[in-house]
């Protein structure tokens, strides 16, 4: 967030503003809040030292509202002291006296005021993150309304089962700028992407690590991105993120036989294969679309391990129509795309081709 630091320190940190690019230069960055507000959402590279935990919060909000603002804040104080001293003799028992700390609550008050104080009395270097992690959301909010129309994002699309996250990884191996929305998700993106071992993050959290990524990016050079949808499994991608990367003129369109597709969805999707009630426990969701025979015939194959069959039909019927919907509604320069074709599922034919995406991109 935009603004400087203020000078000479003080014993009890001045609240400051701190700008993106100065998140960086930070040795620890701490989260005083409790740790459901940590889980929901936090500044990149933070680490939770809540002041009070989830039930500590809730008794002393309690305290407040029927003991009086006295009462509330003693028994908060001395819960408050306990904690910062159980950090003091345990995490931040390590701390370098040169380490410089960035400590934040929900407004950049209480919490995190106690806790900069000690460390400051200690001897470290502390700033307290002004207007705390609310002023920092609202600073999340408005830079992805403005940033993403500033990248050049080099669109890779084709259709489900052609490579496109082994590429856009293949290239982001080689030092190239990806924004990889489906990692950042936790899910790929259809209505069997859900991961089996990784909850989707929260919409906010989802936010905080796009805008993480954006700000480590150079707008300047080309960003590989997928032809995505609105919605990553439950993460809705950011409006002009969206926008932006639908309007890009720079892509590929990725083409691979059925042959290829199958066999690296095989490989991708490996879960299913060694947990068949896993698919069979989210087919039910295409009913809608498809109808209870169709889904029927889909279980049975499932449960027959027709594998290379299934993933067949699921092409053909739902994926690929749908695929080819979506891009003609929502890629109106599709038509300036160059067509690239993925020969084989092999590891030597995906770095092949991300070398050609790469090349593609900085020759536009």
């Amino acid at each position: 967030m935009p603004g400087t630091y203020l000078m000479p320190r003080e014993a009890r940190p001045v609240p400051v503003a701190v700008a993106t690019a100065e998140l960086d230069r930070y040795t620890l960055i701490i989260d005083a809040r409790s740790p459901g507000e940590f889980a929901l959402d936090h500044l990149p590279g933070a680490r939770n030292l809540p002041v009070l935990d989830d039930v500590q919060r809730a008794r002393i909000g309690t305290q407040y509202k029927h003991a009086g603002v006295f009462e509330a804040k003693r028994e908060g104080a001395a819960l408050v002291a306990r904690n910062i001293a159980a950090h003091l003799d345990g995490p931040l028992a390590a701390l370098p006296r040169d380490a410089r700390c960035l400590v934040y609550c929900w407004r950049g008050g209480n919490r995190s005021g106690a806790l900069a104080t000690v460390m400051a009395r200690v001897g470290w270097e502390v700033d307290v993150l002004e207007g705390g992690y609310r002023a920092f959301r609202r600073q999340v909010v408005a830079d992805l309304a403005t940033w993403p129309a500033k990248f050049r994002f080099h669109v890779v699309a084709g259709p489900t089962g052609c490579g496109k996250s082994l590429l856009l990884a293949r290239i982001a191996d080689r030092g190239a700028q990806v924004l990889d929305l489906e990692a950042l998700a936790a899910h790929r993106g259809s209505v069997l992407g859900q991961l089996p071992d990784r909850a989707q993050p929260s919409q906010k959290r989802f936010e905080t690590a796009v805008w993480d990524a954006l700000r480590r990016s150079d707008p300047a050079q080309p960003s590989f991105v997928e032809s995505e949808s609105r919605k990553v499994g439950q993460c809705q991608v950011p409006e002009a993120l969206i926008a932006a990367i639908r309007a890009s003129s720079r892509g590929s369109i990725v083409s691979a036989s059925m042959s290829v597709r199958c066999a690296l969805l095989l490989r991708e999707y490996r879960h299913f294969i060694e947990s068949p009630e896993r698919l069979l426990a989210r087919l039910p969701a295409l009913v809608a679309h498809h109808g209870h025979g169709r889904v029927a015939q889909w279980s049975s194959l499932a449960q027959d391990r027709h594998w290379e069959q299934l993933v067949a039909s699921l092409l053909e019927h739902h994926y690929d129509p749908a695929y080819a919907k979506s891009m003609q509604r929502n890629f109106m320069r599709l038509a300036e795309f160059a067509s690239v074709t993925l020969d084989d599922a092999s590891e030597a034919a995906i770095d092949a081709l991300a070398l050609r995406l790469l090349a593609d991109a900085s020759g536009s």
